[in-house]
């Protein structure tokens, strides 16, 4: 059983950890078993086990090991509990925003140093989101590219989140692909998986090439792109900015704003830091159309 953890442990036992039934999975648990089994503290036989359900993405090796005679080596010492998974994304959350310049970041820190020592409420059911299913990975396949902790707290905390595809904007205002194609989870807040009055910080994905089209609210808002390149505006038909990832977003009450998501899945890191609850609003542009069928390189910056 593998019992105290080293930090260069740590990013192979997320992978270790990840749930059965994300696509690629099993590999990745086996190249994770490869780097214990080299360290000593998995043996050959286990290291097999997880060998052979590689090729099968929904098959917990556990299942293998209590058969084989071999559930000693479990570890469960280190397999997060949804508590635990969430309480690691929330540091690494937290770390995350600390190398981040700019309006708001010291706004949400602020705000999971007050709330994220609360009590972590788990959804008894979290529903199956389709758009999570489909894009979170090949997001998080680019971050861990530059962020490899965050992106491993973010698959092991997604099956323990409440992910919602918000249907309060009409669909002929916002857009079809808008309406199917996003999904968000609160970490913190009045519906997140730790409470807060009138403040909410989470992650929001959206799929490839979608418009989320001009809209504002009263809630100040932040966005942490965690990929990129995608497009920004701040007023209709004004020209579209490409950013990369990382580069904070801040939107001031009732600022319009607009993102056009590129190749890659838009993820991203957003908190609002008040006024959650006031309905946001689509404004009217002439050029929609276009940037519908606009598809960016992946190469501006």
């Amino acid at each position: 059983m593998i019992i105290a953890l080293t930090d260069e442990d740590k990013s192979a036992l997320a992978q270790l950890c990840t749930p059965p039934g994300q696509p690629g999975s099993g590999r990745v648990r086996y190249a994770a078993a490869m780097h214990f089994n080299r360290a000593g503290q998995l043996s050959d036989e286990a290291l097999e086990v997880f060998r052979i359900c590689s090729p099968y993405d929904g098959e917990d090796p556990a299942d293998l090991l209590r058969d084989r005679g071999l559930a000693a080596e479990i570890p469960n010492a280190g397999i997060p509990s949804g508590t635990a998974a969430l309480r690691s994304l929330l540091d690494e959350t937290d770390l995350y925003l600390a190398g981040l310049r700019g309006p708001g970041i010291a706004e949400a820190r602020a705000g999971v140093a007050q709330w994220g020592g609360g009590a972590i409420r788990l959804p008894d059911d979290p529903p199956r989101n389709g758009v999570v299913e489909r894009w979170l990975k090949p997001a998080l396949d680019q971050l861990v590219l530059s962020h490899q902790a965050l992106s491993h707290a973010i698959s092991l905390a997604a099956p323990y989140l409440h992910w919602i595809t918000y249907d309060g904007y009409p669909p002929d205002e916002i857009g079809a692909e808008f309406a199917r194609g996003h999904a968000y989870s609160s970490l913190i807040g009045e519906e997140g998986a730790l409470a807060a009055p009138d403040w909410d910080l989470g992650l929001f994905l959206i799929a490839p090439n979608v418009l989320y089209r001009d809209h504002r609210h009263r809630a100040p808002e932040l966005y942490a792109p965690l990929t990129g390149p995608h497009g920004w505006r701040f007023g209709p038909d004004r020209p579209l900015l490409v950013r990369p990832a990382h580069q904070p977003v801040w939107n001031d009450p009732f600022a319009p704003h607009l993102t056009k998501v590129g190749p890659v899945p838009f993820l991203c890191l957003f908190c609002w830091t008040r006024d959650v609850n006031a309905v946001a609003e689509v404004i009217a542009a002439s050029d929609w159309p276009a940037l519908e069928t606009l598809r960016l390189s992946g190469a501006e910056s």
